[in-house]
């Protein structure tokens, strides 16, 4: 296989790339959900439902009382998250190769970006990390552009094949393509979009074979 354009930045998603948060998530949408008067989803639903950000994905899902539900949600998501967090394997040992070759790391996110910094904090890994964007960091969230270009101010890169965009769902393949990146996917299994990505991995650990090879192809 043809190894992938050497990167000079690394433009990384967060929830299920670098940290599994799906029983999380789970657990506080079906709160809401039922809190609602709605009836609860199946782990397969939540991973269908919840790529967008919330502020996007809300409203569609409970019409004029999404601030209500966003309420509900908020307070059960802060209740666990932080107990709940696990890294996925090959994770840290990623971050760690692409620190030890200079490349610029951002993360573009739509977890709400208080809640995506304190998970980092969390974990000690913030100072790994240029620039952290979540959701409504930016005007807009993902798969717009802004929170790319913001992701990216102060490294003195520009967008380009030699910058990644790493993540697990087919909006980060999109948002990725848009920028003009080189587009990587981090999921187990078959992947069925539209938007197609330049290399398809497993999971972290295929995703740092990827890194080093570009280094050496």
């Amino acid at each position: 296989m043809t190894p992938l354009v050497k990167p000079r930045a690394i433009l990384l998603d967060w929830d299920n790339t670098l940290v599994d948060t799906w029983p999380c998530i789970g657990k506080a949408t079906n709160i809401t959900l039922q809190a609602m008067g709605q009836t609860p989803w199946s782990e397969a639903e939540i991973r269908e439902r919840v790529a967008g950000s919330l502020r996007d994905t809300f409203p569609k899902i409970y019409g004029e009382r999404w601030e209500e539900a966003r309420a509900i949600y908020y307070k059960a998501f802060e209740s666990v998250h932080l107990d709940m967090l696990t890294v996925l394997q090959g994770a840290e040992h990623f971050l760690k190769a692409v620190r030890q070759r200079n490349v610029y790391l951002g993360v573009v996110s739509n977890k709400t970006g208080k809640y995506l910094r304190a998970e980092a904090d969390h974990l000690g890994w913030t100072p790994w990390f240029g620039r952290m964007v979540g959701a409504q960091d930016a005007s807009r969230d993902k798969p717009s552009l802004e929170p790319v270009h913001l992701a990216m101010e102060g490294s003195g890169i520009n967008l380009g094949t030699d910058v990644w965009f790493v993540g697990d769902a087919a909006i980060d393949v999109e948002c990725g393509s848009a920028a003009g990146c080189t587009t990587v996917l981090v999921q187990a299994g078959a992947y069925d979009s539209t938007h197609q990505p330049h290399r398809h991995v497993p999971d972290c650990h295929a995703l740092l074979a990827t890194f080093e090879q570009s280094w050496v192809g």
